[in-house]
């Protein structure tokens, strides 16, 4: 049953772990050694301080409740129609090589009562985005947290990305985009499946 938990408040900040920051600097220093480079020329000094403050920002999804981010904006409503959040930008990067993967995520859920604000659909998806990751797993988060938190009748997600780790290094495929989908419910059922993907795939006139 939900209830008065939903009024709790989300509010976004952007912390860095100092100790943590500090460690990390010294090493990205050690690895730029490594490959040959000159840790103290001018144009590295600050480097490994700004790479380590990035990977700290590319991974802040691990101390974040997507849950949370949910229920600080959930309404009872009677919508029982099909919701859609498409061309959803995410950022994230491979657990394997560290390297970047990027493009969008489609998503749906038909409310069962409850409906949540729809930019909280977004910062989810950039909450499981912001770890390592691989991306079926980064889709089955999303779909998961979605229907444990809001318990709707279905729900959908898409996520297209193309793969540094496959355009710059290993088959080198520039052109290669990478699908997956993971559905819920009344999501299964093929004619809901299909209005979904057809919704995804069209352009507003």
């Amino acid at each position: 049953m939900l209830d008065q938990e939903f009024n709790i408040l989300y509010k976004r900040e952007d912390n860095f772990n100092e100790d943590s920051v500090s460690r990390m600097t010294e090493l990205y220093k050690e690895i730029l050694e490594l490959t040959g480079e000159d840790a103290k020329r001018e144009g590295l000094v600050k480097t490994p301080l700004r790479v380590a403050r990035a990977m700290h920002f590319m991974t802040q999804g691990y101390e974040i409740d997507a849950g949370e981010i949910l229920r600080s904006a959930i309404f009872e409503e009677a919508h029982s129609e099909m919701v859609i959040v498409k061309d959803i930008e995410l950022y994230s990067m491979c657990e394997h090589h560290m390297l970047p993967f990027y493009g969008r995520a489609h998503v749906a859920y038909i409310p069962d009562r409850y409906i949540t604000g729809l930019s909280k659909i977004a910062r989810v998806v950039d909450v499981f985005a912001r770890r390592l990751q691989v991306q079926e797993r980064l889709t089955c988060q999303i779909r998961d947290v979605i229907q444990k938190t809001l318990n709707p009748l279905g729900v959908a997600v898409v996520v297209e990305a193309k793969h540094l780790c496959m355009m710059m290094r290993g088959v080198e495929k520039q052109n290669s985009v990478t699908t997956t989908s993971a559905f819920t419910g009344e999501f299964e059922n093929n004619s809901t499946r299909s209005e979904f993907i057809s919704l995804i795939s069209s352009k507003l006139s």
